[in-house]
């Protein structure tokens, strides 16, 4: 009796998935670039970092690697066991720099950089998707929110699929669901999926420029309204990354004096702010989303 032929997994479109590699996340060139990413690299690039470091990077090669490999067991590529050629041959190393009160690290895939970071406090995406869910909490998950949450996903994997357990599936699921039910009342809200995705990113990074454009297109062009959710996961995202970027200026040296945000606040900036621009909306990411961020975080829990 003949023996059957393995098959490969089969993609919702009906096209074969394949395995994440290399240069699907990494700049990297040559051999490396057509070898998937397997259980044991993404293990011997966390006990490099540990060592350096002292623990792994927050979004770093690490993280990547370990989310690539996952899916690669799981789909059926790579058993738990299996290392790379490439890293079996020249291994993983992680360099460290001291400056004036920063860590600074680059590190290396078999001999090829692939990041560099230091170690610091900016926002990352999970936290702006946690704020996401604290100002529009109670809206129920539409097909817009999906599109942001994929990318943002997307943004800080490296990987274009939706992970398994990860927010971009149960989002996906919600607003498939969401379809279905008449009743806004007994609709999945974005607050029910996003009110503790720090814990369900399998990879983070800090928010930056690019990921917000990236996540604002994603929203707008799903939307019937062609327009990103005042407080969604975009706004947030957007937010983030303008605050990551200014952190070395500060707004608030240049306050005479300062209070905590209230929704208060928010809601008399966003009327001003309203009375005072020509089109339709607050601005995505301006003063008034910012504040309206930054208010429900303020009032006190429980």
């Amino acid at each position: 009796m003949s023996q059957q032929q393995p098959q490969r997994p089969q993609a919702s479109d009906g096209n074969q998935v394949q395995p994440i590699t290399y240069g699907d996340v990494f700049e990297v060139s040559g051999d490396l670039a057509s070898q998937p990413i397997s259980p044991q690299d993404a293990a011997m690039m966390e006990s490099a970092e540990t060592c350096i470091m002292g623990q792994t990077m927050q979004g770093g090669p690490t993280a990547v690697m370990q989310a690539a490999a996952n899916w690669n067991e799981q789909v059926g590529f790579l058993g738990h066991y299996d290392t790379s050629r490439e890293l079996s041959e020249q291994g993983v190393s992680v360099a460290e720099t001291d400056l004036p009160g920063r860590r600074f690290f680059t590190e290396y895939i078999a001999g090829q950089y692939t990041t560099a970071g230091a170690q610091g406090t900016n926002i990352i995406i999970g936290e702006a998707l946690e704020v996401s869910a604290l100002v529009a909490g109670d809206m129920p998950v539409d097909q817009s929110d999906v599109a942001a949450i994929q990318a943002v996903e997307a943004r800080a994997t490296r990987m274009n699929v939706n992970l398994p357990g990860g927010v971009a599936a149960e989002a996906q699921s919600a607003a498939d669901v969401n379809a279905r039910t008449m009743r806004d009342e007994d609709k999945t809200c974005i607050g029910d999926v996003l009110s503790e995705a720090t814990t369900k990113m399998p990879v983070d990074k800090p928010a930056t420029r690019e990921d917000a454009e990236k996540v604002m297109g994603a929203e707008v062009r799903s939307s019937p309204e062609m327009a990103a959710r005042p407080g969604g996961v975009a706004a947030s995202v957007v937010v983030a990354a303008r605050l990551n970027k200014e952190r070395g200026q500060d707004a608030t040296e240049l306050m005479p004096v300062d209070k905590p945000a209230t929704r208060e606040d928010a809601e008399k900036v966003e009327k001003a702010e309203l009375r005072n621009r020509s089109g339709t909306g607050i601005y995505p990411g301006g003063v008034a989303m910012s504040i309206a961020a930054a208010a429900p975080l303020n009032e006190p829990t429980g």
